[in-house]
Parts: C-alpha cells; structure tokens; sequence
C-alpha cells in the first residue's frame, strides 16, 4: 500500500507532561480513524517510557533515539523533549527519513532552526520538520484568517497580544526552568510564542520590533516580563505583552480594522465562542452575520493541528509551521531580544550568521548572559 493510504508509523520522544496530557491523546484519536500508528516511544528515563509504553500499549520502548530510528524506521517522529535537545534529535530523525513535530519552544536559537531545516532534503514530498502551534488551527483562526487575506474587514490598522499569565517559585525551583540552554527563553518565548505566532500569522510579515524585558520577581537567568512594539510590513502596528507575574491570567488578541474589530480571549486554548467580532458603524447586518457565522466548532489544539499535518505528509505538500512559517516566529522573538538588550530596534532580517544573536537569544548580553563559572565552581560541580 502507498504511503497515502497507510497509517504514518510514529514515534514518541520524551513521555513527560505535555507528551501524556496532549499529544498522545491527539495521537490515539488519529489511530483510532486509521490515519496514524503509535510503533515507538523513548525517553531517557527507562522507567518512565516503559510505563508509557505498556499503559498505552506501544510496542517498542527505548532509551536509546537512534537505536529507535534504525531499528523502527518510523515515518513521523514527534518531538516532546526539552528544547536544548531538539536540533540534534530533529536532526537525527529527518537523517533517518523521518518526519518531525516538534513542541515549542522549537530551538534555542535561529542557528539551530536553521541546522534543522537544512537537514531536511528539500524535495517535494521530502520529510521536513514542523513546530506545534496549534493555535493557527482551531475553526475561529481558520475563519478568522480567511476574512483577513479576502479583506472583509478592510486595511488592519492597530493590534495587541497578550499573555499574562502567573508562575510562582515553586514553579522555577525546577533547576532547568529560568535557564537560557534549558528552557530557551522567558516568557516572551516558553509562554506568550503561541499568541505571538497566531498573531503573526493573521497579521502578516513583520518589519520592525522595539523591545524591553525585565527581571521584576523571580531569580531566573531570563526575563519574567516583556513587551514589544510591532510595524508590519502594510504598515499595520501593534503591541505584545509577555508576563509570568499576572494573577488574572488571560490570553488576548485584538486586531482593529477598518471595517471591523476582531477579539480573541481565552487562557490556553480556545472555542469559536471566544471570538467577537464588532463592525465598524454602517456595515451590512447580513454582512455581519456572515462574519460571525465560523462554522463547525474545532477548538484549538493538538489534535487539530496533527489532522492537518497528517493531511499535508499525505499530499507531499509544506506544513504552515514549517520552514519559512515556523521560522517567522522565532525570528521575531529573537529580534524581541535583541531589541531590548540593546535598546535598538530591529529589522526584519537583521539576525544572522556572525550576530550574536543568531545563535544565542541572550546575545551575550551584559546582565542577561548566563555567568561564566569559575575554575573553583566548575572542580565544585564535579
């Protein structure tokens, strides 16, 4: 049988929280309709992907990712690890002939984005890797998108995203989280990219950023708050708050149009119920009738953006979160950084081999760099 017809052999890498909560349940939905066939999970912790193995009835456990690829030779690898580690298993498993979805945040730097997609072949039908951002694929972004590109509600003008969320310090006594190689970023890239990336994705290509981070409450390596000033590329501009201090937690997006205000709020995930759209005064009743109507209701989630890339392997066709489209939103997180490390703004573009930004998102900065320790800390570590 074709690969059109036959469910994509995957496997699973890493089994903690977010493989167990979201993408084994989206996984298992889609075996159960013939789509995908769970073959593998790994994890460094022999116990761990044992357990998950026999629970969810996976065939082959192992501790051991490249034994796994040569052993298995799954068609589709999804990525549940930490980000420090993410180039190098992508890498391995688009060697081996695999696909790959991959959690955010993707990779700690542009450098290592890059080293990824290079490592695809670059053919049509060819195994390229992908990042979850499920958010683009609920039914309120695809109706939402949809009306933007036909220009249903004129020129957007002004926009704002946010996350404010709270994380107390509890939360960063887990000694990888505040850490630049191990978390890969503040909240501006571990906890606002989702908002960040679907706003950028109705929006359209950026062209400038002004940053500024801070390190108000906790003793971490990188920021707790930041914010950014946007220009689009059509002139659009707009404003995004990242916040791991906000005891009213909410994630928002609003985009003002000429015709037409459109709003998004909810916290992480959403229904076609968490949109409204208010028009402009003198538009068309039956016009706006039709802008509300969204269709059927597919909340945003793991699940609704495995189905299409499920579909998009199928025809041969690019994932939007893919190559250019996943890098869109790393490149602007970057830049969020470097702006306000350097309290410059940043251009579309700016970042790339020979800046230090390319491949570290802290850039070296004084006060923001992770210290260098001594010789007596490093013998002390030992």
């Amino acid at each position: 049988m074709s690969r059109s017809t036959t469910p994509l052999r995957t496997a699973v890498v890493g089994t903690g929280g977010i493989a167990r909560g979201s993408h084994l349940p989206a996984l298992q939905t889609l075996a159960a309709e013939g789509e995908v066939d769970v073959v593998a999970a790994v994890d460094i912790e022999e116990s761990a992907v044992r357990g998950l193995a026999a629970t969810a009835g996976i065939p082959y456990a192992s501790t051991d990712l490249d034994a796994m690829l040569a052993e298995v030779a799954p068609d589709l690898v999804v990525l549940c690890t930490p980000p420090a580690v993410h180039r190098e298993q992508a890498v391995a498993a688009l060697r081996a002939g695999a696909w790959v979805w991959c959690e955010k945040p993707p990779c700690p730097s542009l450098a290592d984005y890059d080293a990824v997609e290079a490592a695809g072949r670059g053919g049509d039908g060819d195994p390229y890797a992908s990042i979850v951002f499920q958010h683009r694929f609920g039914s309120g972004a695809r109706h939402i998108r949809r009306l933007l590109r036909e220009g249903a509600f004129g020129r957007p003008l002004v926009a704002h995203c946010q996350t404010t969320w709270y994380r107390d310090s509890a939360y960063y006594a887990v000694p990888w989280r505040g850490r630049w190689a191990t978390e890969g970023g503040g909240p501006a890239m571990g906890h606002g990219i989702h908002q960040t990336d679907l706003l950028l994705d109705l929006m359209g290509p950026w062209s400038e950023v002004r940053g500024m981070a801070a390190r108000l409450v906790h003793d971490v390596e990188t920021e707790d708050v930041s914010t950014a000033q946007i220009r689009f590329a059509d002139g659009a501009v707009a404003t995004v708050v990242n916040s791991v201090l906000s005891p009213d937690e909410v994630s928002r997006i609003r985009i003002d149009c000429e015709r037409a205000t459109i709003e998004l709020t909810h916290l992480y995930g959403y229904r076609n119920a968490d949109w409204r759209i208010t028009p402009a005064p003198g538009v068309a009743e039956e016009t706006v009738a039709a802008w509300r109507d969204f269709g059927a209701d597919e909340p945003s989630s793991h699940l609704a953006q495995l189905r299409t890339l499920v579909a998009d392997i199928r025809a041969g066709r690019r994932h939007a979160t893919s190559g250019p489209g996943g890098r869109q939103t790393l490149e602007f997180i970057s830049a969020l950084y470097k702006s306000a490390f350097t309290d410059t703004t940043v251009r579309a573009g700016e970042i790339g081999p020979g800046d230090p930004y390319y491949t570290e998102l802290h850039g070296g900065a004084p006060g923001w760099a992770p210290a260098t320790p001594s010789e007596e800390e490093k013998r002390t570590c030992h």
